[in-house]
C-alpha cells in the first residue's frame, strides 16, 4: 500500500511539474498586461515611478522567458491545459519555436521599453504611450506562446489593433494619420484573411490545438482543405510582412516616435513570417501555394533591396530594408527552409532594433569610420573575377562542413547569400582599391561562408523534431531556385557595375523612378482616393 501510494503521489508531483512548465510562458504577457494597467492610471507626464516599474517589470518578463527556455530544455515540450470550450480557447505552447520567440520578443521589449523612458521624457502622454507599448508587446507574446488556434487569431488582430494606437501617438502630424490609416486597412484584409484560415484549420483537423494540427499535417491528413488553408495563412503573412504590392504603409510610418519604429520593425513586423514558420506542416501540403510565396517573397526582397540604395534618410532606408529582409524571409519559407527563416527572424530583429535605435547618431558613426582609401570602382573584370572567387569560397566551404544532408534549397539559399559578399570582394579588387581593403573584403568572404553554415547546421540541430525537414525539390522547385539564383545573381552583378554607369542618363532616370519605389504604392493610394488631407481620417 506504501509503495502505490508513493507512486501515485510521484506521478502527482510530475504532473504538477509539467503543469507549472506549461503555465510559465503565460505569466510573461501577464507581466506586461498588469504594466499597462499602471501605466494607465498613473501621471502622463514625466511618471518616473511607473516607468521604473515598467522597466523592472519588462526585465522580469525576459528572466520568465529564460526560465521558460530552461524548463523546455530539462523537461521537453508541453501544452497547457485549455480554458475554453469545444477545444477552442487559450492554451500555452512551449517547444523550440515558441521558447526562442519568448526569448526574442521578451528582450526586444525590454530594450525598447528602456530606450522609450529616456526618448519620451516630457511628453504630454508618455504615461498612455507606455501603456500602449505594454499591451502591444502582451499581444505579441501571447501570439508566439499560442498553443490554440483562437487565441493565435486573437493575439493576431490584438498585435494590430494595440499597435495601431502608437501608429497614431501624433495624431496632428497628417503624414502619421495617412500611413495609420493605410497600415488599418491591410491589416484588416490581413485579420480577414487569418480568420479565415484559422475557420479552415478547424473544419480540416476538427480541433484547435495547435500541437495536435501540426502532427496530423505532418501524418498527412487534411488534405481536403491544405490549398486553402495554405493560401488564406500566405496572404496573412504577405500583408502583414508589407510585401510587393501591399508595401507601401511600412515606408511611410516615419512620422511615429523611434521606439515604436524599432518595435514595429524588429518585432510585430516578423508575424508574417511567424505564422508560416508555426503553422510548417500545415504549409508543406500545398506546395503550389509554397511557389507563390518564392515568387512573392524573391521579388519583394530584390525590390526593397534596390530601392533602400537610393534612400537619403536613414529611417526610410531602413524601412526598405525591412522590405527587403522580410520578403527574403518569405522566400526562405517559401523553399521550405522554416529553421532558417527562424533563425533570419532572430538576426534581422537584433540588429533591426540597434539600427533604429542608433539612428540618431548613424550619420555621426558613419563619419567617424576610419576608411582604408578612397572609393573603388571595380571594372568589369574585377566584378567577374569577384564573383568566381566568391563562389569557389562558398564551394570549399560546403565540402569542408559537408553536403550530405543538406538540402538543394539551403545551398541555393548559401549562393544567394555569397552573391551579396561578391558584391563587396569586388571593391577590393578594383585596380585602385588599397591592399587593407582586398585583404578585408576576402576575410568577410571566408567569415560568411563559414557564418553561413556553421548557423545553418545549429538552426536545423535546435529545430529538429519541432520543425519539417525541407522536402526534396520537384521539377516546380528545381525551377524556382533556378529562377531565383539567376535573379539575384543578375541583380547583385548590376549593383556591382552600377558605379561605372552612375553618371550615364538612364542611369540617373532609374535612381530617380527606384527612389519612388517604380510608384507601386502610387496604385494602393489610388484606391484609398489618394492623400489629400481631406482623406486622413
Amino acid at each position: 500500500m506504501g509503495l502505490v501510494s508513493g507512486t501515485k503521489a510521484a506521478f502527482q508531483s510530475e504532473g504538477y511539474q509539467l503543469l507549472f512548465i506549461a503555465l510559465l510562458p503565460l505569466f510573461a504577457p501577464l507581466v506586461f498586461i498588469t504594466l499597462a494597467f499602471i501605466a494607465f492610471r498613473g501621471p502622463q507626464v514625466r511618471p518616473s515611478a511607473v516607468l521604473r516599474r515598467v522597466e523592472v517589470g519588462a526585465l522580469g518578463a525576459l528572466a520568465i522567458a529564460t526560465l521558460s527556455a530552461v524548463a523546455l530544455i530539462l523537461k521537453g515540450p508541453a501544452t497547457s491545459p485549455l480554458i475554453g470550450a469545444s477545444g477552442l480557447g487559450l492554451s500555452i505552447r512551449l517547444d523550440a519555436v515558441s521558447a526562442l520567440m519568448l526569448l526574442l520578443v521578451a528582450f526586444v521589449g525590454w530594450v525598447v521599453v528602456r530606450y522609450s523612458a529616456t526618448y519620451m521624457d516630457g511628453e504630454a502622454r508618455q504615461g498612455s504611450f507606455t501603456g500602449w507599448l505594454c499591451l502591444t508587446l502582451a499581444a505579441v507574446l501571447f501570439l508566439v506562446t499560442s498553443g490554440n488556434i483562437l487565441q493565435f487569431a486573437m493575439s493576431w488582430i490584438a498585435t494590430s489593433l494595440s499597435l495601431h494606437k502608437l501608429l497614431l501617438h501624433y495624431p496632428q502630424r497628417v503624414a502619421a494619420r495617412r500611413a495609420a490609416r493605410k497600415k488599418w486597412i491591410t491589416a484588416r484584409l490581413g485579420d480577414a484573411a487569418m480568420l479565415v484560415a484559422m475557420a479552415l484549420i478547424f473544419a480540416a483537423f476538427g480541433t484547435g490545438d495547435l500541437a495536435t494540427i501540426l502532427v496530423a499535417a505532418r501524418a498527412g491528413e487534411g488534405t481536403e482543405f491544405a490549398t486553402w488553408i495554405a493560401a488564406a495563412l500566405a496572404i496573412a503573412a504577405i500583408l502583414k510582412s508589407a510585401q510587393f504590392p501591399m508595401h507601401g504603409w511600412l515606408t511611410e510610418v516615419m512620422e511615429t516616435p523611434t521606439p515604436v519604429s524599432a518595435l514595429l520593425h524588429a518585432g510585430v513586423i516578423n508575424a508574417g513570417g511567424f505564422v508560416l514558420i508555426r503553422f510548417a506542416d500545415v504549409m508543406l501540403l500545398s506546395p503550389a501555394v509554397l511557389a507563390v510565396l518564392v515568387m512573392i517573397g524573391g521579388f519583394t526582397a530584390l525590390f526593397g533591396g534596390l530601392v533602400m540604395l537610393t534612400q537619403s534618410a536613414v529611417k526610410t532606408s531602413l524601412a526598405w530594408s525591412t522590405v527587403a529582409q522580410m520578403g527574403f524571409m518569405i522566400l526562405q519559407c517559401g523553399l521550405a527552409l522554416f529553421p532558417l527563416a527562424l533563425l533570419h527572424i532572430v538576426a534581422h530583429s537584433l540588429y533591426k532594433a540597434h539600427a533604429f535605435l542608433s539612428s540618431g547618431s548613424a550619420v555621426d558613426n558613419v563619419a567617424a569610420t576610419r576608411r582604408p582609401g578612397p572609393v573603388a570602382i571595380p571594372n568589369g573584370a574585377a566584378v567577374g573575377r569577384a564573383f568566381v572567387i566568391a563562389l569557389v569560397i562558398y564551394a570549399v566551404v560546403a565540402f569542408a562542413f559537408g553536403l550530405k544532408g543538406k538540402s538543394p534549397q539551403a545551398i541555393a539559399l548559401g549562393a544567394i547569400l555569397i552573391f551579396g559578399v561578391a558584391y563587396l570582394l569586388a571593391q577590393g579588387l578594383a585596380d585602385a582599391a588599397p591592399r587593407i581593403l582586398t585583404q578585408l573584403t576576402a576575410a568577410y568572404s571566408v567569415a560568411a561562408a563559414l557564418g553561413y553554415f556553421a548557423l545553418q547546421t545549429a538552426a536545423e540541430w535546435l529545430m529538429a523534431g519541432t520543425l519539417p525537414a525541407t522536402p526534396a525539390p520537384g521539377p516546380l522547385e528545381w525551377a524556382l531556385i533556378v529562377l531565383a539564383l539567376l535573379s539575384f545573381g543578375l541583380v547583385a552583378v548590376a549593383q556591382a557595375m552600377f558605379p561605372l554607369w552612375a553618371y550615364h542618363p538612364a542611369a540617373a532616370g532609374l535612381r530617380v523612378h527606384l527612389s519612388n519605389g517604380l510608384y507601386a504604392n502610387a496604385v494602393f493610394d489610388k484606391l484609398l482616393r489618394g492623400w489629400s488631407t481631406t482623406h486622413t481620417s
